[in-house]
């Protein structure tokens, strides 16, 4: 489906008066997925920045305090599903703008500043970004398709930039605007309201064209559940994001028990996401230019390692570098992995549903680390337990990531078509 789907009825417009609308359309699209994907990270960072200060005054246990880290991970993946049916049923433009507008009001409810408030928001946080998570590379897909690389590069470094923002400034913002930790995460319902006020021209068209095939069938989920390949993309998935997560969850805290102030917690945390800007911008337009990705599946997990190692062994002596290498590893791997969701599938209905596959089971994966990370340091006191478990599980990560990076296409293998074949009729 074209994004300009019909002229105006008016005069005829000039060729070069009609390339400009389009360019200038194509230009408002990019810069309303940039802004969708930039509202998809900060309300989750910004949590993890002052997550003392919150379970201090709402009286949280380490279990509570883990399970609001773990929530919106999860629902993540719980809400997975919803999103092909969103899209079915409203298309892809309406479904982006209702997470937008979802996004919005959970943050804004935290003002409430009770356990219920705080709890109750970070739910729908984590159901809105799921729709969001699934949707953009299908859009990605339909209307980009020959810049598939670029524009998966431009909104993951908006994802990895906006989490970084969120983490170095919500603690000195709530500092300066008063009012504590309510007020320092809901003023970030305010970029969700303005991405959701420019993405309100592409709401016009698709009130009209909405593009319904996009989303997959019941029976094309369930043919995919039979497909080696989707599974391996789902496994990496998962794995990096958990790590990923994990991190982002707990990485202040793990600084702040080290010896380091809060701000300067948070700041490192924000580094794991700023020297990951650059990368994530490029990494996606060259990986696609390759048959294969395994080169930097090998890369990444090497870095994050090394990152990690630093962090078990001696937190304090380089936590600048640590930061540095765990951002340069676990940062640019996500939309790597994006990409190869867009790269392993053939057509949009593909894309959708192996997006729908990989997060939807990938984030319920995912939202076992931030709990269990918890949890050992519950239980043991330190977080040595928690750093050596994410530092084997990239073993399974580099396992399925070189498998996921090979040259092929879901339902490329004949056994697996065969099987696919057979699920079909049997889901009928």
């Amino acid at each position: 489906m074209p994004f300009l789907h019909r002229t105006p009825d008016r005069a005829p417009a000039t060729p070069i008066a009609s390339a400009r609308t389009h360019r200038a359309a194509r230009a408002l699209l990019v810069l309303g997925v940039v802004l969708i994907a930039a509202n998809l990270r900060p309300a989750i960072a910004a949590t993890a920045t002052i997550l003392e200060p919150i379970s201090r005054d709402l009286h949280l246990s380490g279990a509570a305090a883990g399970a609001l880290t773990t929530l919106p991970v999860l629902f993540f993946g719980l809400a997975g599903p919803v999103a092909p049916l969103l899209v079915n049923r409203l298309g892809i433009e309406r479904s982006l703008a209702w997470a937008l507008a979802a996004i919005a009001a959970a943050t804004a409810m935290w003002l409430g500043g009770s356990a219920l408030a705080l709890f109750a928001g970070t739910v729908l946080v984590g159901a809105a970004v799921a729709v969001g998570n699934i949707v953009l590379p299908v859009l990605v897909r339909r209307d980009f398709p020959d810049r598939a690389g670029l524009i998966s590069g431009l909104y993951t470094t908006a994802l990895a930039s906006s989490a970084a923002i969120a983490a170095a400034v919500t603690v000195p913002l709530g500092d300066a605007i008063g009012g504590g930790w309510p007020t320092a995460l809901a003023i970030w319902s305010l970029p969700a309201l303005v991405a959701l006020i420019v993405w309100t021209p592409q709401l016009r068209s698709d009130a009209r064209f909405a593009d319904h095939s996009a989303g997959p069938s019941l029976a094309h989920l369930r043919r995919l559940l039979h497909d080696r390949l989707a599974w391996q993309v789902t496994g990496l998935f998962g794995l990096q994001a958990l790590s990923y997560h994990t991190i982002l969850a707990w990485l202040p805290s793990i600084f702040i028990d080290a010896g380091i102030d809060q701000a300067t917690a948070g700041f490192l945390l924000s580094v794991t996401g700023f020297v990951a800007i650059p990368v994530s911008l490029v990494l996606p337009t060259l990986a696609a230019r390759r048959p294969s990705q395994r080169p930097w599946i090998v890369l990444l997990t090497a870095l994050t390692a090394t990152g990690l190692l630093g962090l078990l062994i001696a937190p304090t002596a380089a936590p600048y570098l640590w930061a540095t290498l765990m951002g340069l590893g676990q940062g640019p791997i996500f939309p790597l992995t994006l990409t190869l969701i867009v790269l392993r599938s053939r057509t949009t209905e593909d894309t959708a549903a192996l997006s729908t596959m990989a997060q939807s089971i990938g984030f319920v994966i995912a939202a076992a680390g931030p709990l269990t990370f918890g949890l050992l340091q519950a239980v043991t006191g330190t977080w040595t337990a928690g750093l050596v478990l994410l530092l084997a599980l990239l073993v399974p990560q580099l396992c399925t990531g070189l498998a996921a990076a090979r040259d092929r296409h879901i339902g490329g293998d004949p056994r697996c078509r065969g099987v696919a074949r057979v699920a079909g009729v049997a889901g009928r």
